[in-house]
């Protein structure tokens, strides 16, 4: 754990764990004096570290608050680690069952953050969904290479730490955790008034999961002929908002405004809020039904660059993706944002997901029963174009 600096509280959230399960902050807030000396009364004309803008006793507070969040993500596989300074998770809890599913287990580990979709949640005051942001722009990754995610850890950066806030956040990245079965073993909270102004907040999450050798994703395999299946995204998600921010801006939209033409019921704030669609459950499920045939041969995370862009790095050189945008929906919120920032085509192909937020790439006799499946899991999965022989590019035929 990072050595308290000047300027700055980091309020390390590993726990203490009693004989009844439960958690607690340990005595301490990043590398803060002994508690003795914290309590002392400051000489009337001293420094505090309060009066530099940083509050060690709100830190505690906010670790207190969210220990029933960190808690629900905790399996047996958590160890309990009184004092320690780092979680510690069991890759062998269930022994026989770990080593019948991993012969050769390979570690995946990825970070990511939300870009500045969190200056929109702080200018709403709208905390509860950008944690789920968090773990998903992560977990998603993860899941890309074939891994199944194992633990989390986040950090948080503000200028002043207002507990009820970051609460919010947390229990969204515990909510996300527990649902893509992660255990949110750590995080930092970092109170830095020098370096962000005071309602400002950064966000940044590490990912760690676990493959087989065996099964880890090569685009080698990928061949002429495969099919392109495409998983819907649930708008913006996480990437392209320094746009979304200069449209809003530049078209003097009102977030806390209902537009019929967008939705008829929700903000545009609400909307551009709508986190980032976390795919791990359907695609985890999916790829355990094939253990022994290798039918999935790539994946793509479509993030930042566009759909292009992320699926180009699931193929090798030696083969392109034909895409066909006429077998999906463009969502409302793209044309929308199109049409009050007057944006090309050619740009929001390259900035946004444009309605897919995941691909698969599959073998073509297996394409139709991993379509059902992944309907069947809660994915309006499709097929969305084919891998022909080429230079590892993709191309998009325009609807």
């Amino acid at each position: 754990m990072a050595k308290k600096t000047a300027g700055s509280v980091k309020t390390g959230r590993v726990r203490e764990r009693q004989g009844d399960g439960a958690r607690m902050p340990r005595p301490r807030a990043g590398g803060a004096e002994p508690a003795r000396n914290r309590t002392s009364s400051p000489r009337p004309d001293g420094l505090t570290y309060a009066a530099a803008g940083v509050d060690i006793a709100e830190g505690d507070r906010f670790v207190d608050m969210i220990q029933s969040h960190m808690r629900r993500t905790h399996g047996p596989r958590v160890i309990a680690n009184p004092g320690g300074f780092a979680g510690l998770f069991r890759l062998d809890y269930n022994e026989g069952l770990f080593k019948r599913n991993f012969r050769e287990p390979v570690l995946v580990a990825c970070t990511d953050g939300v870009g500045t979709k969190v200056k929109l949640a702080a200018e709403l005051d709208r905390f509860d969904t950008i944690g789920i942001d968090l773990v998903a722009m992560n977990v998603n990754d993860l899941i890309v290479e074939g891994g199944e995610p194992l633990v989390f850890l986040d950090y948080i950066a503000c200028g002043k730490l207002v507990p009820e806030r970051l609460e919010r956040i947390v229990a969204g990245i515990a909510e996300a955790c527990r649902i893509c079965g992660a255990a949110l073993l750590g995080g930092e909270t970092a109170e830095m008034p020098d370096v962000y102004a005071e309602d400002e907040i950064d966000l940044a999450g590490f990912a760690v999961g676990v493959v087989e050798l065996s099964r880890a994703m090569d685009p080698t395999r990928v061949e002429a002929g495969d099919v392109v299946i495409g998983l819907p995204s649930d708008g913006v998600h996480s990437n392209g908002f320094s746009l979304v921010r200069k449209i809003i801006k530049h078209a003097r939209l009102d977030l806390r405004a209902v537009y019929p033409e967008l939705d008829s019921k929700r903000t545009l704030g609400e909307v551009l809020l709508t986190p980032t669609r976390l795919y791990p459950p359907a695609i985890m499920k999916l790829s355990r039904r094939y253990r022994v045939k290798k039918v999935i041969t790539g994946m793509a995370h479509i993030t930042g660059s566009g759909l292009a862009a992320n699926l180009e790095r699931a193929l090798h050189p030696g083969v392109d993706a034909e895409l066909d945008e006429s077998t999906w929906e463009l969502p409302e919120v793209f044309k929308f944002l199109q049409h009050h920032g007057r944006v090309s085509d050619a740009e929001m192909r390259s900035v946004f997901n444009m309605g897919i937020g995941y691909c698969l790439i599959v073998r073509p006799k297996f394409a139709p029963s991993m379509v059902r499946q992944l309907r069947k899991l809660g994915e309006e999965a499709r097929v969305i174009g084919r891998v022909v022989a080429g230079r590892g590019e993709v191309r998009i035929k325009a609807r």
